[in-house]
């Protein structure tokens, strides 16, 4: 363990380690035109999509862990000519919400983020066996039951008002 680290709480450690994953994917697919966001929502919609879904913006915020807000302006700015990685088309169900499909141009793209970010993955989880190991699958059980535990700022307050 790094001296950094030693009496670290694990909230302050879930926080570095989120910063240096960010700040590592960001670096590694800037050179393909994305940052990390765009990559988290183009690796979505491309996970998604090879499952036969057209999800709308707020399945993907939900699915990303974005706020819905920014989703909206990342798939516009991915969607313009410029970029041309996205379309947005209306939901026949739902004339509001806006489906999103990757272009042939954005399916490409994120094909070489993709591969470009496993290798990082490989490197963070080495220490841990690799991706494959029963340590990883461990921790990545554990760090799925740590997301879908609920956060209520609140609580904590409201029980010491009590």
């Amino acid at each position: 363990m790094s001296s950094a680290a030693e009496g670290a709480t694990a909230g302050f450690l879930v926080w570095r380690l989120s910063m240096k994953w960010r700040v590592a994917v960001g670096r590694a697919v800037a050179p393909l035109g994305l940052t990390h966001a765009q990559y988290a929502l183009m690796a979505s919609l491309y996970g998604m999509g090879r499952s036969g879904l057209r999800p709308r913006q707020r399945q993907l915020a939900d699915t990303t862990g974005l706020e819905p807000l920014y989703v909206s302006k990342l798939a516009r700015a991915l969607e313009a000519e410029a970029a041309g990685l996205v379309t947005r088309t209306r939901d026949p169900n739902d004339p509001r919400a806006m489906q999103l499909t990757l272009t042939e141009q954005g399916r490409d793209v994120t094909r070489r983020a993709i591969k470009v970010v496993q290798g990082l993955l490989d490197q963070l989880l080495e220490p841990l066996g690799g991706q494959d190991s029963p340590r990883t699958r461990q921790f990545t059980h554990e760090l799925a039951t740590l997301l879908d535990t609920p956060l209520d700022p609140h609580t904590e307050n409201d029980e010491e008002q009590s």
